[in-house]
This record gives C-alpha cells, structure tokens and sequence, in this order.
C-alpha cells in the first residue's frame, strides 16, 4: 500500500522564497522549499525530483507537463491551480489546500493524500495505479471517468461528490461520510456499502423506499 512517509536525502538544501520560483523547463531536485508564493503564474515542464515543499502558495497557477517524482507537500496552498495531464509518482499531499484543483487528465501512482482540504476539486479522467484518499474533504469534488487500479478511502467527507462513469466493484465507502452522492446505475455492481450508505444511494437513483 501506499507509503505515508517518502525516503527524501538525509540533508536537503533549504531554499527560501526568493529562491523558489517557475520558470519553464524547471528542475527542482533533492531540495526543501519553503514559505514561497507563486501564486497567478504560468509554467511547463517544471519537474521536481526527491524534495520535500512546505507552506508553497500556488493559488490560481497554471502548470502544464508538470511532473512531481518522490515528492511531499506539506500544508502547501494549491487552491483552484489547473494542473491537468500532470504526472505524479510516491508523491504525498499532507494537510493541503486543494480546494478547487484541477487534477484532470493526470496520472497517480502510489500517491497519498492525508488530513487535506478538497472540496471542489476535479479527479476527472485521472489514470490512478494506487493512491489512499485519507481524512480529506472532497465535497463536491469531481471522480468522473477515473481509470483505477488500488484505489482506498478511508473517513473521508465524499458529500456530493460526482462519480458518473466510474468503475465502482470492490471500492468501500463504509468508513466515507455523504449525504448525496451522484454514481452511475450501471456501475454500482460491486460497491461496498453500508446501510446508510445504500438507503442515500437509492434515494439519489430515484427509487421509494417504504
């Protein structure tokens, strides 16, 4: 499964806000960012290998071909930044803003995501190999289309979450919290559900439950 704590080098050059900024073509490796605002921007091909990046503001940025490999961020701000077909591979988000990130298109392997805030934000058409959604908030987030291998949630607010066109068997929602949720009929097959859960669902399906 998943693993929550990434082997970073022992010693990593620490680079301050004035240090840290995008520029296309961009390699960040083996390095600690910190405390830096690169919020309203726009770069490609930015790549970050093996570094750690805490309190990183990246509000509203755009970032295309953005790949992140043996990553961790960590109560970084990434509010509403459109980072769609990005590839991410043992990258963990910790106690994150992602409120309203775009993630569509993109490309998850053994990735973690653990205490962070996700509400509106956009899974779609993602190709996910193994990630763990962990005490996060996705309310109103966008799972459409999603092509996943290992996919686990665990205590999770899932409230109006969008799942059409996702494949549901063997997924669990037990320990996950919702009070409407959108899924397609033809692929609930398979979704593991608790009572609750599965009286919300038929609800939601337009079923009458007497």
């Amino acid at each position: 499964m998943t693993k929550k704590n990434l082997p970073l080098p022992p010693s990593l050059p620490t680079l301050i806000s004035d240090d840290f900024y995008l520029e296309e073509e961009k390699i960040f490796e083996g390095a600690l960012l910190e405390d830096a605002d690169c919020s309203y921007d726009t770069c490609k091909n930015l790549l970050l290998k093996q570094c750690q990046l805490k309190k990183i503001t990246l509000q509203k940025t755009r970032l295309e071909q953005w790949e992140c490999q043996h990553v961790v961020f960590e109560q970084c701000d990434f509010s509403n930044l459109e980072c769609y077909g990005a590839s991410f591979h043992r990258v963990v988000f910790k106690q994150c803003k992602l409120t309203g990130t775009n993630f569509a298109d993109s490309y998850f392997r053994d990735c973690t995501f653990i205490d962070c805030t996700a509400n509106f934000s956009s899974f779609s058409n993602t190709n996910i190999r193994t990630m763990l959604i962990d005490h996060c908030q996705c309310n109103d987030s966008e799972f459409t289309e999603v092509d996943w291998k290992h996919l686990t949630l665990k205590e999770n607010q899932l409230n109006n979450s969008n799942w059409f066109h996702t494949k549901l068997a063997s997924l669990d929602f037990r320990s996950n919290r919702f009070e409407k949720i959108a899924l397609s009929m033809a692929q609930l097959k398979g979704l593991v559900v608790d009572q609750e859960q599965a009286l919300i669902i038929a609800a939601g399906l337009g079923l009458v439950i007497d």
